[in-house]
């Protein structure tokens, strides 16, 4: 199975008329994605399947309240008072700005890409990012999210996922990016109990055959595992100072949220 992108699944949507005036707003900024930041009112119209008036409407309040921006070309955008109430998430800004200096420090170890993310039902959601412009290249954004299975960090934060929610994970289908994603639900299985015995996870040439992830969990004062954090590397460059690094970044972020109970 492969990724199905945001375009090819909002543009099969049917108009229920059903829906609730929340659900129909919500649905209208759910239409923008990484790859889809700037729309008119028609691609809003056909990607939420909402009559072309009724998105007009909405679309209308919605830059009203400061949600969605109008650009030049008469495109609409996302607008900067819902980033204002986004970076109030406890799992976004607070955590970042924990793990900021730590996240810095083995950048600066490591000056390759180093990532920070907490999980949403089945997807890792990326919070922070800091690239080298030398760095190999990666698919992962701030604000973007991809499928748990196939990631380092994706990895950690499942292993140390309710049951449930693992084996939801291993009920699959499993997305495959490359031929070396796990999509095989019983090696899945053993790789998150391997990252639960050596605290750690290596994601390898699973979202891309050039690259590695190393990946360790964050905890909070409670000892919950809220996020994780990685270092993406070449394939084929040697691991061994890489692994210590992080996990060292990963116990001093764990180490100032046990001393901020308050924290994610």
């Amino acid at each position: 199975m492969t990724l199905t992108s945001a375009a090819t699944f909002t543009s099969s949507r049917q108009p229920d008329p059903t829906r609730s005036v929340a659900s129909r707003v919500l649905s209208v900024l759910d239409a923008f994605s990484g790859e889809c930041r700037r729309l008119t009112v028609s691609d809003i119209s056909r990607r939420t399947g909402m009559p072309l008036t009724t998105a007009h409407r909405l679309v209308g309040e919605l830059v009203s309240w400061g949600a969605l921006e109008r650009d030049r070309d008469g495109r609409y955008q996302i607008g900067l008072h819902l980033w204002e109430v986004a970076v109030l998430a406890p799992r976004g800004l607070g955590l970042r700005e924990v793990a900021m200096p730590y996240l810095e420090d083995l950048f600066a170890a490591t000056r390759q890409h180093v990532q920070l993310a907490v999980l949403d039902g089945l997807d890792v959601v990326y919070i922070e990012r800091i690239s080298s412009r030398d760095a190999i290249h990666v698919h992962s954004r701030v604000g973007g999210r991809w499928p748990a299975h196939a990631t380092g960090v994706g990895l950690v934060l499942l292993a140390n996922a309710p049951q449930t929610a693992q084996e939801q994970a291993l009920s699959g289908p499993l997305a495959a990016f490359t031929s070396k994603t796990i999509v095989d639900p019983g090696a899945l299985r053993r790789m998150l109990a391997e990252v639960r015995r050596t605290g750690y996870a290596l994601s390898d040439r699973q979202v891309t055959l050039d690259a590695v992830s190393v990946a360790a969990p964050i905890r909070n004062a409670a000892g919950e595992v809220v996020a994780a954090l990685s270092v993406v590397v070449r394939a084929g460059a040697p691991l061994p100072g890489t692994v210590p690094a992080v996990l060292a970044a990963a116990r001093g972020i764990s180490l100032q949220l046990l001393r901020n109970p308050q924290g994610p």
